[in-house]
């Protein structure tokens, strides 16, 4: 069909250009009949009007034409758009068709297990393997003393200030 209307298209486009011709040929004849031959003149100008007449209605059958060849390929790729949806939709469904829903929620709980077992383990592993349990409490406390010792160290290392005598003059009054 797009091929018919592809052709009545370029058929319709050879007979305006034959009319245009024709519409250029009858204003010549008007005008160099003009002065001379009033009559002849008028009747070219009558045919100019028809001819122009014709281009125009010629020109409406195009836009249609053109209107139904775009809607023809417009329907040609929602043609094929709903193949391509329909593919896909049976292709998801071949996919799923193989799952069931509470299938999968079996596999994600045992995910789920094996990774709060594989967490635990991990815990446990680098958990300190000393027999001594420290307490942050205590070896905070232990920290203050030894700091508190070093303070009273320097506090007693100080050495007394400079005593400072003013200056013996030098020259004689």
């Amino acid at each position: 069909a797009i091929v018919r209307l592809r052709e009545t298209l370029q058929m319709l486009e050879k007979r305006e250009n034959h009319l245009q011709n024709k519409i250029d040929s009858e204003l010549k004849l008007a005008k160099s009949n003009a002065t001379t031959n009033k009559r002849a003149a008028l009747m070219a100008l009558k045919r100019k009007k028809q001819y122009e007449s014709q281009i125009e209605k010629i020109g409406g059958s195009r836009i249609t034409i053109e209107a139904q060849v775009m809607a023809i390929e417009s329907a040609n790729v929602n043609l094929e758009t709903i193949k391509a949806m329909e593919s896909g939709a049976e292709a998801m469904k071949a996919i799923h068709g193989s799952m069931d829903i509470n299938k999968v929620d079996d596999i994600m709980d045992s995910v789920r297990e094996n990774m709060d077992l594989a967490d635990e383990i991990s815990n446990a592993i680098s958990a300190p393997m000393i027999g001594v349990d420290l307490d942050d409490d205590e070896l905070t406390a232990e920290l203050e003393e030894l700091e508190q010792e070093v303070l009273d160290s320097q506090l007693l290392e100080v050495e007394p200030p400079p005593v400072i005598a003013p200056n013996v003059p030098t020259t004689e009054p």
